[in-house]
This record gives C-alpha cells, sequence and structure tokens, in this order.
C-alpha cells in the first residue's frame, strides 16, 4: 500500500508541477508570480520530478516551439512525423537537450521572458542529482515493498516526467474526440481528466493556448485549473485576464 500511495504523490505531484509551472507558466505565462515563487516552483518542480527532472527553460522553449510548428517536420514531437512513441520520445529528448545545452540556434520569439535558474538547473539535471534520486527510489522500494509485483511500478517512479509527456503528445494527437476543428491532429483524451489533471484537453488547449483552464465543458474539469484559482485567491500568483470565444 505504501509503494502505491508513494508512486501516485510522485504521479500527480510532478504532474501538477509540470501542468502548473513548466506548462501554464514557463510556456504559456497564464499568470504571474513574485521571483520568490517562481523559486520555490523550481524546487518544487525538482523534488517531485527527482530523477527525470525537467528545465523550466527547455520545456517551456520546446513547447511553444510544438505549438508553432504542430504535426509539421519542425514539431519537436508527433506522430505525424515518427515512427513510433519511442522514435518521438528519443526525438524530444534530443531536441530538449540541445535546447539546454545551447547547441541550437532558437528564435528569440520561444525564449522571451522564459523563467531560467541556470545555477539550480545545472544541479537538478547533473547526473550526480539523478544517480540520488535514482538510489533513493530503488532504497524506498526495498525497504517498503511487500509483493514482488510492485517492482513493476520502478520505472514508472524513474520515468516520471517522460511518461507524462509522451501520454500527451502521441496518444493526445491519436485518440479521444474534439472539440475544435483545426489544422492538427490535436484531441481531447478524456470527458473527465481525472488522470492527467487538465492536461488530456489537449484539443481545447490548442485552441485556446493563452487560457488557464484548459476544460471548456461543464464535464471537462480541470483539477488543475482550480489549484491555480486557489493560488491566485490567495495572492501567491495573479491570474491574467482572457477572454475565451467558444
Amino acid at each position: 500500500m505504501i509503494i502505491i500511495i508513494f508512486v501516485l504523490v510522485l504521479w500527480y505531484g510532478g504532474l501538477f508541477f509540470q501542468s502548473f509551472f513548466l506548462h501554464r507558466y514557463a510556456a504559456h505565462q497564464v499568470f504571474t508570480m513574485s521571483k520568490t515563487m517562481e523559486r520555490v516552483s523550481f524546487v518544487l518542480t525538482w523534488f517531485f520530478q527527482g530523477s527525470s527532472y525537467l528545465s523550466a527553460y527547455g520545456y517551456g522553449i520546446m513547447h511553444r516551439m510544438h505549438h508553432a510548428y504542430t504535426d509539421t517536420k519542425k514539431d519537436p514531437h508527433s506522430p505525424s512525423h515518427d515512427a513510433n512513441l519511442f522514435a518521438m520520445m528519443w526525438k524530444t529528448k534530443t531536441v530538449y537537450q540541445d535546447i539546454n545545452n545551447q547547441k541550437i540556434t532558437v528564435d528569440k520569439k520561444f525564449t522571451k521572458n522564459v523563467p531560467q535558474w541556470k545555477r539550480f538547473d545545472a544541479f537538478a539535471s547533473s547526473r550526480f542529482s539523478r544517480i540520488l534520486w535514482i538510489g533513493f527510489y530503488i532504497l524506498f522500494f526495498t525497504y517498503f515493498t511487500t509483493a514482488l509485483w510492485q517492482w513493476v511500478l520502478l520505472p514508472l517512479a524513474l520515468m516520471m516526467a517522460p511518461i507524462h509527456g509522451v501520454i500527451i503528445n502521441w496518444f493526445g494527437h491519436i485518440y479521444g474526440y474534439v472539440n475544435y476543428k483545426m489544422s492538427n491532429t490535436s484531441k481531447n483524451l478524456f470527458h473527465f481528466d481525472f488522470l492527467m489533471m487538465g492536461e488530456g484537453y489537449h484539443n481545447n488547449h490548442h485552441k485556446h493556448a493563452t487560457s488557464a483552464n484548459f476544460g471548456v465543458k461543464w464535464h471537462e474539469i480541470d483539477m488543475t485549473y482550480l489549484v491555480i484559482k486557489v493560488l491566485d485567491f490567495i495572492g501567491f500568483i495573479k491570474l491574467k485576464p482572457i477572454s475565451i470565444k467558444k
């Protein structure tokens, strides 16, 4: 039971900060926050993503490129141009690392105001940090595992962030329903997104990329947006006013 709770905490904790901080703040900047709150978000993203930590700078730029080049050959991750999900994941990893290591020239429109904390990212993305997290996960599983099948969950814990990404960027362009017909293959994976905390409303998001709320219909409850509303109410962040035309 402890192992299942542990993996669920990693799943939803890592997913929340990927959606809240990396996606909605770093990439789309649908709200503002103080420098202190930004740095706290960096640390909490590292804490929950652990061995699969993603840089806000690399993620933010790559995601902006995804919106600009959706389903074209320039798209960093597209089922339309990758043979299978593993090929897409490898391409995504390569583009992400090239951005972070400044091995490719990136148009300034993709880098504008993307948050960056170079010293922390250097540590959080380092081999040393990832090995520490891997060691911690293995020790945790060794101590608390009560059944052999629970070890199957270890790779999930180790690769949490890429798994979150592939669910949306592969399956979210193949399966599901659409509220908006567009010139891309984005789809809503779930009518109620219990699994991805709102990220599964991918078709809605591609239509309204600057909206903090990914849900549109009454049943499309965006759990990340509900937390954002609370954080806005208590003053930790400030939502930008956006008008959505349905």
